[in-house]
């Protein structure tokens, strides 16, 4: 599956499409399939988003879950210290990373 990833202009959080708008949680994100670029062009003129680009990433009963190690790393969230991620009460977030 392909999902979108970007930064918020406003906060510069880390953001994912989810098929309507951006969210915090990669879990919303939605397969975009063959329409990335348009999708892309279209939020990243309307200026919602700041360096928006498509990955690839898997969707299990845990949620989804990118391939590649440096996007999984920006889904959870800051990493200097654990409690501050996404999921700060999921003790074994780091095993999801890895």
């Amino acid at each position: 599956m392909k999902i979108l990833t970007g930064n918020d202009l406003k906060s510069g959080a880390v953001v994912w499409w989810d098929g309507t708008g951006w969210s915090l949680h990669v879990d919303h994100a939605v397969d975009v399939g063959d329409r990335a670029d348009e999708i892309l062009a279209r939020e990243q003129s309307a200026r919602r988003v700041n360096a928006a680009y498509a990955i690839d990433a898997s969707r299990d009963e845990s949620g989804v879950r990118p391939a590649h190690i440096k996007e999984r790393v920006r889904a959870l969230g800051p990493t200097v210290r654990p409690d501050l991620t996404l999921k700060p009460a999921d003790p074994d977030i780091g095993n999801w990373v890895i």
